[in-house]
């Protein structure tokens, strides 16, 4: 019963965890959780392997008991094409390659939001999930750009292939209309990109990913940076405005949750990591947070500035009505 009720609203989250990523993976999971305000039911969909799928499939059962109308987890073996399952699986991050495949491998899914297992939310799923409905009529998934400033970036300086746009596109945060990705036959497209230009690409399914929308503009919808605030948005100076909204997913890319390199990032990711779902949001995570952002590592750092910026939808949701 509870599966066809919930059916038609089910907001989809899927994320790919291998290697030393479980834990990353329930913090990410536990902050879409944390920033459901209008409880909309999730479901999370990990494309995972041995030993991960224990370590995630046990806490995710606990919280389940927890919180038993809120979401709901399906964990799933790696799948690649067979011809040449190897070389997908070692491109570039551990099995990052794996989305690429999503369209086949969820037949029934008609939408989603992947994501990389190092981004966190800080906004409701609703607030990314709205994007869906501006498509136009051609468009099949949508992106953030992967810089804002031709002075420091990457593609238009360094790539040996083509990139979407200007500055090319950051494939951490992707919302994919899977039934239109299908009707356009994405696989079919991505496997020529790879053999054509598998010795020139770094940064493994976003390179092709970039290639693919370079040939195919017209396919991509462009959301704006605060969707995938990443350190390159911060460190060197502020490239991506984010005062108004906040920031709304949070991407700690190059291990920055785990560094002190910009101690934001880690400062963030703790907060999220240390909250318990039975206690309070706002004594006990909201305040914290913003305790700990006051800190003179954060302030001293350059992307303590945007501090602000981080905690601008929490306040807004929690500040008062907890």
């Amino acid at each position: 019963m509870q599966c066809t009720r919930h059916k038609k609203n089910t907001f989809h989250i899927v994320a790919v965890a291998c290697g030393q990523r479980a834990q990353e993976t329930l913090v990410m999971i536990k902050s879409a959780i944390l920033f459901n305000y209008y409880q909309e039911y999730l479901k999370f969909i990990i494309f995972t392997e041995a030993p991960l799928t224990e370590i995630i499939k046990e806490k995710l059962t606990d919280w389940r008991d927890t919180l038993s109308q809120q979401f709901e987890y399906e964990l799933l073996p790696l799948k690649f094409p067979n011809q040449s399952e190897r070389e997908w699986k070692t491109l570039f991050k551990p099995c990052a390659a794996q989305r690429l495949f999503l369209p086949s491998l969820l037949k029934d899914v008609d939408s989603l939001l992947y994501v990389d297992t190092d981004i966190l939310f800080l906004s409701p799923i609703t607030d990314i999930w709205k994007y869906f409905g501006k498509f136009n009529e051609t468009q099949i998934a949508a992106l953030a750009p992967e810089h804002e400033n031709e002075n420091i970036g990457w593609y238009n300086r360094f790539a040996r292939h083509p990139f979407y746009g200007r500055l090319g596109v950051n494939s951490g945060v992707m919302l994919m209309n899977l039934t239109r990705m299908r009707q356009f036959n994405w696989e079919q497209h991505v496997f020529p990109i790879y053999k054509e230009f598998k010795l020139r690409i770094t940064w493994g399914d976003q390179d092709i990913i970039n290639i693919l929308f370079y040939y195919h503009p017209d396919k991509l919808f462009i959301i704006p940076c605060e969707y995938n605030y990443r350190p390159d948005h911060c460190m060197y100076m502020s490239i991506c405005n984010s005062s108004h909204s906040g920031i709304k997913l949070i991407h700690g890319n190059r291990g920055y949750f785990h560094s002190d390199k910009q101690p934001l990032f880690k400062t963030v990711y703790a907060a999220i990591e240390s909250y318990q779902f039975s206690s309070n949001v706002y004594s006990d995570f909201l305040l914290p947070l913003r305790t700990a952002l006051n800190a003179q590592p954060v302030n001293e750092s350059s992307c303590g500035k945007i501090s602000g910026d981080i905690l601008l939808v929490a306040n807004s949701l929690f500040g008062s009505t907890y």
